[in-house]
């Protein structure tokens, strides 16, 4: 359901929509499918999706500015469902983007891609993480320290926590059966980030554009399994 909810989204990004609208929608979709969507009152998160454009970085509130070509636009959604949690993100480009913005967002999936990799029964916690930072940095951007990914299944945020950074060969063992979502957020420039008055919403504190993926990953007997993939 995230993933399809997603697909739909990633297909209303055009110069012109609004964050609001596309709020909207993801409720609309969700609720059609009888799920509910996971973030709307979590915590008292107003919204069903995290809209974060540019140098927002993540739990953004959607409003109803008109995206403007050549913006970027991280969405962050999720459900549940019979009692589970289902939790993904995607960055999409608003029109044409310029280079450094297509890098980021080329750099930030593939990011994720490396880290689902090192997801298998008797591996490391931290080989995600570090699977995450060597290529972010080699790359020449920077990972989001005050952030993480985390476990997630009859809850929203489960153990364990999952550090974007960090040497490999560390922390507990992966186990079959244990289900993670594991999301990098990796900005263009500085690591550092701060959260406006809002209390929510989590910008570059340089200004400059971040990018952020996410998907919900099972660790199986054979390797890993992306759940939120069509």
């Amino acid at each position: 359901m995230v993933a399809e909810i997603l697909a739909m989204l990633r297909e209303k990004v055009v110069p012109g929509i609004t964050t609001f609208e596309l709020d909207r929608i993801a409720e609309t979709e969700c609720v059609r499918r009888g799920a509910k969507p996971a973030f709307k009152g979590y915590g008292g998160f107003p919204f069903s999706i995290c809209a974060s454009p540019n140098e927002k970085v993540v739990h953004g509130f959607a409003d109803d500015r008109p995206m403007r070509e050549g913006e970027i636009l991280s969405i962050d959604f999720g459900v549940v469902y019979d009692g589970f949690y289902g939790d993904a993100a995607i960055t999409v480009p608003v029109g044409n983007i310029d280079q450094e913005k297509d890098h980021l967002l080329r750099v930030t999936e593939e990011s994720l891609r490396r880290a689902v990799q090192v997801c298998y029964p008797g591996g490391r916690l931290s080989d995600i993480s570090h699977a995450v930072q060597s290529y972010v940095e080699a790359q020449g951007f920077s990972v989001v320290r005050e952030f993480v990914g985390h476990g997630i299944g009859r809850k929203l945020h489960e153990g364990p926590q999952i550090p974007n950074f960090g040497p490999p060969g560390q922390g507990p063992r992966l186990k079959t059966g244990m289900t993670l979502a594991i999301e990098p957020m990796i900005n263009a420039g500085a690591p550092g980030v701060r959260v406006l008055e809002d209390g929510w919403t989590a910008v570059t504190t340089d200004g400059r554009p971040s990018a952020h993926f996410e998907h919900t990953v099972a660790i199986t007997d054979k390797g890993s399994e992306i759940l939120t993939r069509i």
